[in-house]
């Protein structure tokens, strides 16, 4: 799926013909990318005798760095819907760079609001939880209070065994309910669940699942604003722990939660590893271009002062592409390249700012807003080789 600059790609489409009688029709292909001026559709008249196929190609290359969905569209007199899929393909993935959209006071905003969290006192609290009688750790449901005096909590699994560990601050997607893992030895897990989330509802309800339309109309009240600043408190509560390895602290999460993770090796220095697999909350303008989401639309019709532009000026503000120049810590990036909600051109707009010198990606080329289980034990392996290597 990853190709080079200029280089011709050929895709097949191979279309079967299983009813009673032949079909007559159109294959359409199409380009869809915001890396470059699309080139015109192209119609190709289609005939299919009964039980036969025909193959149909299409040849494209991109002229520059970026993604483009090449889709292909079969409409014929048996169905009234036409038929479509689509592929996508890169090229110069490392090129890619969007344009920032930060605002002139956005790290006095960050600045002002890690100061404001700074100012509420985190009264972290442990409770002992039943673990099995086999399992090898110790675990607490801890609780703490974050930015607005909200009640956050999570769950953590430490080592039954005494020393100093590595650590793994694991993050939501969205509306996601972070549960114990279990099972990993020699490093201590935080399961973390900020506002709105899994057992973080005291004070911020999780339904109905609209987090990225909640405080909206203002920078300060936005929803990600305080979610951001509850990830900041988390790495407060593992690094107020004397069994932790303060050198060897990672933020791991997947779509929403890979934001979360960019988000927070940006804002906290004390992040040692940041892995982002298929992250969202990355160059919304671009995201808007791609994706299309009837509850966005809704929430700005509502009020009549409300705007697009105004809409993408608020969110800027927690736009992770604006503010991971800032990430130095050696960072991971997992994405699957036919992704359709959260389509990798915005993943890699924020990844390509990044400065730090360690940074690697990997792409599943036939894999969607998800990664698979192989992939999980992948991570948990190169986390427990790159902390087994800092001492």
């Amino acid at each position: 799926g990853i190709t080079e600059v200029n280089n011709d790609v050929t895709v097949t489409a191979t279309v079967e013909n299983n009813a009673t009688d032949d079909i007559t029709g159109t294959i359409e292909w199409k380009v869809r990318s915001v890396s470059v001026e699309p080139p015109s559709s192209e119609k190709q008249p289609l005939s299919v005798q009964r039980n036969q196929h025909v193959v149909s190609t299409y040849t494209f290359s991109m002229p520059c760095s970026g993604f483009a969905d090449i889709e292909c569209e079969l409409k014929t007199s048996l169905s009234e819907k036409p038929i479509r899929v689509k592929h996508r393909l890169g090229a110069d993935v490392e090129g890619i760079l969007s344009s920032l959209t930060r605002e002139k006071d956005f790290f006095a905003f960050w600045k002002e609001s890690l100061s404001q969290l700074a100012g509420v006192s985190p009264a972290f609290q442990m409770t002992p939880q039943p673990a099995k009688p086999d399992s090898n750790v110790r675990l607490y449901e801890v609780s703490m209070q974050s930015f607005g005096d909200v009640c956050v909590r999570g769950w953590l699994e430490i080592p039954k065994q005494d020393g100093v560990f590595p650590a793994i601050l694991r993050v939501p997607g969205y509306g996601q309910n972070m549960k114990p893992v279990g099972g990993q030895e020699n490093l201590i897990i935080f399961s973390f669940n900020p506002r709105g989330h899994g057992n973080s509802q005291d004070d911020i309800p999780g339904k109905p699942h609209d987090f990225w339309i909640r405080g909206l109309d203002s920078k300060d009240s936005y929803f990600y604003r305080g979610a951001y600043l509850d990830c900041i408190r988390a790495m407060d509560f593992l690094c107020s722990r004397k069994d932790v390895d303060q050198n060897r602290i990672a933020v791991w999460g997947g779509s929403q939660g890979g934001g979360f993770a960019f988000a927070t090796a940006s804002l906290d220095q004390r992040v040692d590893l940041c892995i982002a697999d298929i992250p969202f909350l990355c160059d919304w303008v671009n995201y808007f271009k791609l994706t299309h989401w009837e509850e966005m639309d809704t929430w700005i019709a509502a009020k009549p002062h409300r705007s697009w532009s105004d809409t993408l000026r608020t969110m800027s503000y927690f736009d992770t592409m604006n503010l991971c120049e800032r990430v130095t810590c050696p960072t991971i990036m997992s994405i699957g390249l036919q992704d359709q909600i959260c389509p990798p051109t915005t993943s890699f707009s924020a990844f390509n700012r990044i400065r730090g010198e360690e940074k690697t990606y990997k792409i599943y080329p036939a894999r969607g807003h998800g990664l698979g289980k192989e992939h999980q034990e992948h991570i948990w392996q190169q986390i427990k080789k790159r902390f087994q290597a800092v001492q």
